[in-house]
């Protein structure tokens, strides 16, 4: 007896899962089967329940805070799981209600109309590499907000340093600083901690990035990178973090598009309209 494919809308939250149904060939037959928890034997119950009558089962949910580990669990159990790009997803211009359970159905309508758009799932030891990338990036920001703080304080009290910034003399300059207000000095020497601190957490991480390199699978290929001018460790090393198995894109274009360098368009009729580059890909890379 041939199986039938029962597709599975997963509306994932903290706390809940909000569960919909579509069967297979069926244009209407699209219904809620309820809420469960948020955990590995929840949601192993669930599939018990739903594999019955030789049914087939292919699941999806958008990709979110909660990570991969519901797709990880449905794989390692023999199941389809899809993980969804969210912007990709359609939506109505007039739709302005939004609510767990209908977004549980939609998936489940747009899985089985093959309307979705699912993204690429790394591996763990690859998600942990670009969780430390991305670590680094924050730290990064927080160096900068933390300078910038600095720099807006001290042109506030007309002090202005004609050089490059955030060198050794730059340094010893900021410590002959003199104010009329004794709290003023207070608050450069809290500015001044905080960019040490942010900067020994951007330091940390780069050390960690280096040390964790040689046992990644795309190890080699940072290596690689690296031959090119202008293209060090971190650059190289987040480039593969984002990007992952190249060979998962198709061709250049599909390449592109991820990144974001290809030109914007606006066209009709017979006027062809292209602007810069959308940007509209990973912005991490």
């Amino acid at each position: 007896m041939e199986q039938s494919i029962l597709y599975v809308g997963l509306d994932v939250h903290k706390e809940t899962i909000a569960v919909a149904l579509a069967e297979a060939g069926l244009r209407e037959d699209v219904r809620e089967h309820g809420k469960i928890a948020n955990t590995p034997a929840a949601l192993k119950v669930l599939t018990g329940k739903l594999t019955g009558q030789r049914r087939e089962l292919r699941f999806c949910y958008e990709a979110g805070p909660c990570g991969y580990g519901i797709q990880r669990q449905l794989s390692a159990m023999g199941y389809e799981c899809a993980v969804v790009a969210p912007s990709l997803i359609p939506r109505k211009p007039g739709d302005r209600i939004k609510t767990d359970r209908r977004d549980a159905l939609n998936l489940a309508r747009l899985h089985r109309a093959g309307e979705l758009t699912p993204v690429w799932v790394p591996d763990q030891a690859h998600e942990a590499i670009r969780d430390l990338v991305r670590a680094r990036q924050a730290a990064v920001r927080t160096l900068r907000q933390a300078r910038q703080q600095l720099s807006g304080f001290l042109l506030c009290h007309g002090q202005h340093y004609h050089r490059p910034a955030w060198m050794l003399l730059h340094r010893r300059w900021l410590a002959s600083l003199k104010f009329d207000q004794a709290v003023h000095h207070i608050v450069l020497e809290d500015c001044i901690a905080a960019i040490e601190a942010a900067t020994a957490r951007r330091d940390r991480l780069e050390a960690h990035i280096e040390a964790a390199l040689p046992e990644w699978s795309l190890a080699p290929v940072v290596e690689a990178l690296q031959a090119l001018r202008g293209v060090g460790l971190v650059a190289a090393v987040t480039l593969m973090a984002e990007l992952g198995d190249i060979t998962r894109f198709n061709n250049p274009r599909q390449l592109m598009a991820y990144l974001g360098l290809v030109p914007s368009e606006h066209s009709s009729g017979h006027t062809r309209r292209q602007g810069g580059l959308t940007k509209a890909g990973n912005g991490a890379c």
